[in-house]
């Protein structure tokens, strides 16, 4: 059992939010109970995720998606109306980290994704150093795009839209998970054959073909869900808590 406030300084500790520039609060978002015992991780802050904590008596709740952000109008209505009720009912602490928990160089969904993808990190790029650039572990490299691809859905279990630029073998991959398809300059500048995240947007496919770069777009969700159970988890044995992580489906 520990305090909320140790919690939340276990946290700032391991994740430094006041290094980035974020769209949004990182840290303690909903004050619950004083005391925690048990977190529940997660990806997003969803009705799905809050009502599995309560079913789980949860005494905090830990995200990468909390529940605001720059540019909302700050009414409680419909769906934040029904997230916030439940975490008030129910006493539970929301904490939510965002670039924090991209960035983490080997608790973070960066590091984590490139675990699962047997990828190791050698430098980095893009605004606030969030993009990875790197190699296989074995250093063997890829054959093609295709085989990079067929890789990557194996790892995620998922499809993955492939744009193929790089022809030939690759070995230099940049990644940077979640809606980072804007770090795809900044990833082709650094010297990547492949860029890997979550999503694609209409310039990148061009961007891909016309630099000779290959672009996978492998999930917002996929790519990110291993963060967070990452670091809840370790957090949770540093201070003797119970920790469970729920996947919450999502497509995107």
């Amino acid at each position: 059992m520990t305090h909320r406030q140790d919690l939340l300084r276990a946290f700032d500790a391991l994740l430094a939010p006041e290094r980035f520039k974020d769209y949004g609060p990182n840290g303690l978002q909903v004050e619950g109970r004083d005391e925690v015992r048990r977190i529940v991780s997660g990806v997003t802050a969803s009705r799905a995720l809050i009502e599995a904590a309560v079913a789980r008596k949860a005494d905090a709740i830990f995200v990468h998606h909390g529940l605001f952000w720059r540019g909302q109008d700050g009414c409680v209505t419909g769906w934040m109306k029904q997230r916030l009720a439940l975490l008030l009912a129910h006493d539970i602490n929301l904490y939510a980290y965002h670039l924090p928990l991209d960035a983490h160089p080997e608790l973070g969904n960066n590091a984590q994704l490139a675990r699962q993808l047997a990828l190791r990190a050698t430098a980095r790029f893009g605004e606030q150093d969030l993009g990875f650039l790197g190699e296989r572990v074995d250093g063997a490299g890829f054959a093609d795009s295709d085989v990079l691809a067929t890789h990557v859905r194996a790892a995620l279990g998922r499809e993955v839209t492939c744009v193929p630029g790089h022809a030939g073998p690759i070995r230099r991959i940049g990644w940077c998970t979640g809606g980072a398809q804007s770090y795809f300059e900044a990833a082709i500048a650094a010297g990547a054959q492949a860029f890997i995240t979550g999503e694609i947007s209409e310039p990148q496919a061009h961007y891909a073909r016309e630099c000779g770069v290959t672009y996978l777009a492998c999930g917002h969700h996929a790519t990110e869900r291993y963060g967070a159970p990452a670091v809840a988890g370790h957090v949770a044995r540093e201070l003797g808590l119970e920790h469970a992580f729920v996947d919450v489906d999502n497509p995107a």
